[in-house]
């Protein structure tokens, strides 16, 4: 005996159609409130990261229609087609079908060449390189710090900020509204420039220079963004941070001119009488391990990095109660630079290099 055909119940069509909704409101909600989160890209704050946005927007609509989609085929197939109790038979067996083969087959390919082309469209786009830019950066990577080269539009070099982070009176410095290349290289091992507020990450690999460019929103004068190296590259990759801090025209200008002055200013002289000892730092290591200085009395230290350029290192001093009583800025492989310290009470005290703490360390004796 056959079963009659069976009618499709509007609660089906309800059900379904509910359980669409659902969804839909689930992704609407991840869209809305992800912006800014780990669930979706932080806002843009370049004009090339606009750029990126727009791709991500476009790629994240269709994978939300396409998984709409199936999941309300998949939702309405298991309402329709369930077995009821009154089923005692087989229901009619459709062994394939041209036209929806090659729907799945044609709708498909349609996606990826428009994903393809637009995907092509934005990275020529993102990866454009001016021949006149208004700012040249070249940015050095090395175990583990950033520093960077303020070049004229020829390229000479102007000045070099070798303290990364904002925090400490430092950062790579830019202006706002206007085209800005960075030049990328590293002297050891691959590191990786990334901002997320970018959306861009290049790597910086050793042996090879790699360019971008990026202009920075008018809006976001003043601010100040993270950035990070993203390829694990030692046991210090998660001290190596730097900040990308905005600025409008005048206040770059006025900042570029101060970090020029100051890296051609003449250090003032040792004050009269003090005690000098050299030290070098030479394969991420000070030469020597134990310094002697007289107590109450300054004192300086001849410092020499002999490692590569992209190597800075420095001379701190930090007391028995782990604070820093003499802080010195880093200085790029292959420089010298006498550090004077203030008088110190007799004492044991540790000097380190701020940027290889674990690695360069030693005794310092004052007596």
């Amino acid at each position: 005996m056959s079963s009659s055909p069976r009618k499709r119940p509007a609660s089906e069509a309800l059900v379904a159609g509910g359980v669409v909704v659902l969804l839909i409101a689930i992704v609407g909600l991840i869209f809305w409130t992800g912006q800014g989160s780990s669930l979706y890209p932080p806002p843009a704050a370049t004009t090339q990261a606009h750029d990126v946005r727009a791709l991500y927007d476009i790629v994240f609509a269709l994978a939300v229609a396409i998984f709409l989609i199936v999941e309300g085929l998949i939702v309405w197939s298991i309402l329709r087609y369930r077995r009821r109790p009154t089923d005692v038979d087989l229901p009619p067996q459709t062994h394939g079908n041209n036209i929806v083969e090659a729907l799945w087959t044609l709708i498909p390919t349609v996606i990826v060449l428009y994903l393809f082309a637009i995907s092509y469209q934005t990275l020529q786009t993102v990866d454009t390189i001016s021949t006149n830019p208004d700012v040249k950066i070249h940015a050095i990577a090395g175990q583990f710090q950033w520093q960077f080269e303020y070049l004229d539009p020829s390229g000479k070099h102007l000045a070099t900020q070798t303290v990364p982070l904002a925090s400490d009176g430092g950062g790579m410095a830019v202006p706002v509204d206007r085209n800005v290349q960075v030049s990328l290289d590293s002297g050891d091992v691959i590191h990786a420039w990334y901002v997320p507020r970018f959306l861009f990450k290049r790597d910086v690999v050793p042996g090879q220079t790699n360019r971008f460019e990026f202009r920075v929103d008018p809006s976001e004068a003043g601010q100040v963004f993270h950035g990070q190296c993203a390829e694990l590259c030692g046991t210090g990759h998660r001290v190596m941070l730097f900040n990308v801090v905005a600025l409008s025209q005048a206040d770059f200008d006025k900042w570029l001119n101060a970090l020029v002055e100051k890296a051609n200013a003449t250090p003032p002289p040792a004050p009269s009488g003090a005690a000098t000892i050299e030290e070098t730092a030479k394969n991420v290591a000070f030469e020597k391990k134990d310094l002697d200085v007289p107590a109450n009395a300054p004192f300086v230290i001849n410092f020499k990095n002999d490692d590569p350029s992209s190597l800075t290192h420095d001379i701190d001093i930090k007391g028995a109660d782990g604070s820093t009583v003499g802080n010195q800025d880093p200085i790029p492989g292959g420089t010298t630079k006498a550090y004077q310290y203030t008088p110190l009470p007799a004492g044991t005290y540790q000097f380190f290099c701020s940027v290889h703490p674990s690695a360069m360390q030693g005794t310092l004796t004052v007596k």
